[in-house]
């Protein structure tokens, strides 16, 4: 049925088939049903077998990707030996270097020129080569009618593993080869495709004898009975075997020469000899140009034959496919050649692929480098386009990067990146790829300028100076933690200052950093773990949950989120608590004290250097490590970290659901007013000086740092009031896409949700207004255990009594008296007066869009959920119409 389609699709394109890399399009639309398959079944976790392989990699390269990886590898090796060529006039894709090379491999003619695609395909590289040599072939004066057969006899060679697409392979390069030549010329053309379709390939312990007697005692040495045995599974390690035989082509000629008659058994032995000596001769290292698309397959998804085989032969690089190709291009390559790849771009920055930079950045140099962005395969994980040459850089020679993507997340088609591109003007880079050494683990950072470079000189690393752990993973959230209103308030220690504090109390739970969203200076302080008798059930879950570093549980610590996709940010976290592994945290010493971590931390200079390291939205503990410990004057540092702490811990406790939440602001006393509009208008103030003010601190830490380092030309210190990560800020905490005037009625509107949530939980006891802090907290406690406590403060009749019952009707009408409209109505005349009562009311519904009883009955409850992450304090008990609600 698909091969049905996918003729129909070549009758539907027409003149279009005239382009024979169409047939790439149409192949991988073939096999699309058994990718999806392929697929399905690795998240079942079946691995990729031998004959999968080709279907879970087949993924065909954009025309103009082509073009600039041919133009850069072919295309500059036939411009280094022919300066004087115009071939440049031709190729809109090509990058000339900096500066004049003059050590470069040297080819006489253009017969030489050996050219491989070790992951053919159906051929896409290998047809853009043959244009391109035609060109070559052109230039030099061949007659045009023997150029084609010149090409497939002398230049070109695929191999692949798929026999279909191998087919496809050779077919199109045919289709190059008649459009030139004619239908009759072609026909009598007696050169054919040398496409290499590998074929597993065995010998028994017994046939070696044969072998020997088909082969002759002279040539049967040990290479070549070890190369005979490196095809048994020649469809599952493909163009990755790395042949023993030095010169397999001298072999093959003498054995295929032989003639054994009529004994068919040795004929037989001496056909399969001759099948694994012309793979063995197509992936010996004679190349002069290597290029490909290779298959891209994590090594987790692998099957375990070739899994193990990957890492005994490709230590360095075995963590995917693609990676292991691009150390197979360094091996089939000449010294002083060119191979180019597209592949992901993780192994630009990974810490897993820092071998396999290293190598290459030592051996190798990177000509240039296209980083793509996402788009190139849909909506894929991005893509860069590279090519190499196997000697290492001369000094001072400069490799051309671009960086043709503005945001990782951002998903374009390959035109529009294509376009990019061909704007020499956009996101252009010249930087020695050996200078890449200089940064910790080695990342490929071609964007990063030498001052910035020399910053990881300038100071020992953060890792010299202070400790920094990952801590716990529970492998089961929802069983080891709770948010910390969830458990009983006796049960919990919230500020223990060790294990042994904690063991005393008799606790169940105690904080627990989880990380969080993006907040820095403080915060992100709402879950509690399970840590009752030490830890021992979580012990007991092991090997699934994982805990790290005990010694540091309890201390002090400078704290960031695994998860940066916003940015990184740094906060204080007192002690009291035990770290996730998503918590990574900071222990400091004298010689870096935690007002340093802060500075440093939270400037835009470390922002740039994480992402130099590690461009992904993960920071772990290894990539904080390695960063320089950069300072400024203590006194600085003391008096920007204090004040940026103070704040932002004030905006914390500012919310209900922070644990050291004392009162409302709109009713404390600094902002209280005879009305509520009043009131919120002076708070609203209050914020925006905090706001304005941690702003400054900011940019004046930004700028310190800037000026310490020589860093003017590089970065600027100011702060987008976006990132200043108040909650009291709306620019952060509504954000979006809002206007500054539809941010104010949001921020309105939530700080009246606020009021009337506090309301509520006065109304039930949870808080008075009389005393600070929580009041009652606990499943049980009564009216007397809130007045008990209440007189112990001195307080001996509060102003506002909380609900009897415990129970307040949520109702759609006036029917009772202490419905919760009407309780809000007296906390309303308690809290602001009788005489602006009708005021204050109108304020609080026009702030919502809505009376109160419709809130209470419509919104309450959705945003006391919400508020709550779905973790409420509060139930609501319906009738079966839904007519009373409790």
């Amino acid at each position: 049925m698909r091969l049905q389609y996918a003729l129909a699709a070549i009758l539907a394109i027409g003149e279009a088939c005239a382009d024979v890399e169409i047939i790439g399009w149409l192949y991988q639309f073939y096999i699309s049903e058994k990718k999806d398959q392929v697929f399905a079944g690795l998240k079942k976790n079946q691995k990729i077998t031998a004959e999968n392989i080709p279907a879970a990699t087949q993924l065909f390269t954009p025309h103009w990707i082509v073009r600039y990886l041919v133009e850069n590898s072919l295309g500059r090796l036939w411009l280094l030996n022919r300066p004087g060529s115009r071939l440049a006039e031709r190729m809109d894709y090509y990058i000339a270097p900096e500066e004049p090379e003059t050590d470069f491999l040297k080819i006489t003619r253009p017969e030489d020129i050996r050219i491989c695609d070790p992951a053919a395909g159906s051929g896409h590289m290998l047809t853009y080569a043959f244009d391109l040599l035609y060109a070559i072939y052109e230039e030099e004066g061949y007659d045009p009618t023997e150029i084609p057969s010149l090409i497939l006899t002398h230049n070109l060679t695929g191999v692949e593993i798929d026999d279909r697409a191998g087919a496809l392979a050779a077919f199109a390069l045919a289709m190059k080869a008649a459009a030139r030549l004619g239908r009759r010329r072609f026909l009598r053309m007696e050169a054919k495709p040398d496409i290499c379709v590998l074929q597993n390939v065995a010998f028994t312990p017994a046939e070696m004898q044969d072998v020997a007697a088909v082969v002759g005692k002279d040539l049967f040495t040990d290479e070549l009975r070890e190369t005979l045995g490196q095809f048994e599974q020649a469809k599952n390690f493909g163009s990755l075997i790395v042949p023993k035989l030095r010169d397999p082509a001298e072999t093959l000629r003498v054995v295929a020469a032989r003639d054994f008659g009529s004994d068919l058994l040795l004929k037989e032995v001496q056909d399969r000899i001759v099948a694994v000596l012309r793979m063995a001769e197509a992936l010996s290292p004679k190349y002069h140009v290597v290029v490909a698309n290779p298959p891209y397959a994590g090594a987790k998804g692998l099957n375990p034959a070739l899994k193990s085989w990957l890492e005994d032969k490709y230590p360095t690089s075995k963590a995917d496919l693609m990676t292991c190709f691009m150390d197979r291009a360094t091996i089939l390559t000449r010294k002083n050649s060119f191979w180019g790849m597209i592949n992901l771009p993780s192994w630009l920055f990974l810490s897993s692929f820092y071998e396999l930079r290293k190598y290459l950045l030592v051996k190798s140099t990177i000509s240039s480098l296209l980083q793509l962005g996402r788009g190139i395969f849909g909506a894929d994980f991005g893509a860069v386009a590279f090519v190499v040459r196997t000697s290492r850089s001369t000094d001072g020679e400069k490799g051309y990067f671009r960086r043709l993507f503005d945001k990782h997340v951002e998903v374009r088609n390959p035109d529009a990146i294509e376009a990019r591109f061909l704007d020499k003007s956009d996101g252009v880079y010249w930087a020695d790829p050996i200078d890449f050494t200089n940064i910790p683990g080695a990342p490929i950072a071609y964007w990063v300028s030498e001052t910035v470079r020399g910053l990881f000189n300038a100071e020992p690393s953060l890792g010299d100076k202070l400790e920094a752990k990952q801590g716990v993973a529970t492998a089961d959230s929802g069983r080891f933690l709770r948010q910390w209103w969830e458990p009983d308030s006796t049960n919990c220690m919230l500020d223990a200052s060790s294990q042994d504090q904690v063991e005393v109390s008799g606790s169940k739970w105690v904080s627990y950093n989880k990380g969080g969203e993006f907040r820095r200076w403080y915060g992100n302080q709402e879950f509690v773990v399970n840590w009752e008798n030490s830890g021992e059930e979580l012990y007991a879950f092991r090997p699934k949950s994982v805990i790290r570093n005990p010694d540091y549980y309890f201390r002090r610590s400078v704290s960031w989120s695994d998860v940066t996709s916003g940015g990184s940010a740094f906060r204080l976290y007192p002690k009291g608590f035990i770290f996730d592994s998503t918590g990574h945290s900071a222990f400091c010493t004298s010689a870096y004290s935690e007002n340093q971590v802060l500075c440093f931390a939270n400037t835009k200079i470390a922002q740039d250097l994480f992402n130099i390291i590690n461009p992904t939205i993960h920071l772990h503990v290894g990539y904080f490590k390695s960063l320089p410990a950069l300072k400024i004057p203590d006194e600085d540092a003391r008096r920007i970290a204090t004040k940026c702490v103070a704040f932002a811990c004030s905006d914390w406790n500012a919310y209900e659901t922070s644990w050291d939440f004392t009162t409302l602001p709109l009713l404390s006393e600094g902002h209280r007013c005879e009305t509520l509009a009043d009131s919120y208008a002076t708070l609203r103030g209050h914020w925006q000086s905090m706001t304005d003010e941690v702003q400054a601190l900011e940019e004046e830490n930004n700028r310190i740092f800037i000026d310490a380092y020589g860093l003017q030309d590089e970065l600027a210190p100011e702060v987008p009031i976006e990132e200043i990560t108040l909650t009291c800020n709306p620019a952060y905490s509504i954000g979006g896409d809002k206007s500054d005037e539809d941010r104010e009625k949001a921020l309105l509107a939530r700080t009246m949700a606020e009021f009337l949530s506090y309301a509520v939980g006065c109304m039930f006891g949870r808080y008075s207004l009389d005393a600070p802090g929580l009041i009652l907290a606990n499943q049980g406690e009564r009216l007397e255990d809130y007045l008990a406590r209440l007189a112990e403060r001195g307080i001996p009749e509060p102003r506002f009594m909380p609900d009897a019952d415990n129970v307040i009707p949520v109702l759609d009408g006036d029917w009772f008296a202490d419905d919760i409209t009407e309780r809000f109505r007296l906390f309303l005349r308690v809290t602001f007066g009788e005489a602006h009562f009708r005021e204050n009311l109108r304020y609080v519904e026009e702030a919502l869009g809505k009376d109160i009883r419709k809130y209470f009955t419509k919104d309450f409850y959705a945003d006391h959920v919400k508020r709550y992450k779905k973790r409420p304090i509060y139930w609501m008990f319906s009738s079966p119409r839904g007519r009373s609600t409790r």
